[in-house]
């Protein structure tokens, strides 16, 4: 682990564990967050977790950059002790996976060099780590993807894909939660709603928790509402 800390504007603390993806940097991530805001409560505004960092937003009338970057560093190898790999919840969406909803399904197929069904195959039977949560509220960031489906995203991205849409970039699936721009390779569509600020918890899942894909019928997915594409 290589730890660096620096202020990054005057309210603002960037905490950097790694320079590479790492899917055993997670639960370190996930307890450093923990730990923050259990010690300096409300001088914390927000913690926003990635692959490899935590951006913290602090209360500057509660909390100085200087002494949150100073308690960081007095930490040093003991942010190493993380809460077990194990704790975080399991959430498993259910997804229609077809051309209908998944324009870019076939093209995955082509990529991979095997059938539509399996690329389906592939991607259900995987359980992924939310590793982040950004882009837009309620959108999670998972790994990982089976390598030999693990398309690159688009070169020129859609200009909207339907709330629901399942996509590929690389190592990385994600559901979108609105109808939004989307660069990535759309295979399927899952009818659960992920974010709603009117709701405690707001969305399912927090950076930690494992994500689970079960396919549906297209019946059963009619029957929960799924949205459909429109080009």
């Amino acid at each position: 682990m290589t730890l660096k800390v620096e202020q990054v504007s005057e309210t603002t603390v960037m905490i950097r564990l790694g320079n590479k993806i790492d899917l055993a940097l997670v639960p370190q991530l996930s307890a450093l967050c923990e730990r923050i805001q259990q010690h300096f409560g409300r001088g914390v505004v927000e913690l926003i977790p990635a692959y490899t960092s935590v951006l913290v937003e602090v209360n500057v009338r509660l909390l100085s950059p200087e002494t949150l970057k100073t308690w960081v560093m007095n930490q040093g190898y003991s942010l190493r002790v993380t809460r077990d790999a194990g704790s975080g919840k399991h959430v498993s969406l259910p997804v229609y996976y077809h051309s209908s909803v998944g324009p870019d399904l076939a093209a995955v197929a082509e990529f991979a060099g095997v059938s539509e069904h399996e690329v389906i195959a592939r991607h259900s039977q995987r359980t992924y780590t939310v590793c982040a949560i950004g882009f837009a509220p309620g959108f999670a960031f998972l790994a990982s993807v089976d390598e030999t489906i693990a398309m690159p995203r688009h070169t020129t991205p859609r200009h909207q894909i339907p709330a629901g849409s399942v996509g590929i970039a690389q190592q990385q699936t994600a559901v979108y939660p609105a109808a939004s721009p989307a660069g990535w390779q759309i295979i399927g569509n899952c009818p659960k709603v992920l974010f709603n600020p009117r709701q405690s918890p707001m969305m399912p899942f927090d950076v930690g928790d494992t994500v689970c894909f079960e396919p549906m019928s297209e019946s059963d997915y009619r029957a929960a509402g799924g949205q459909w594409w429109q080009d």
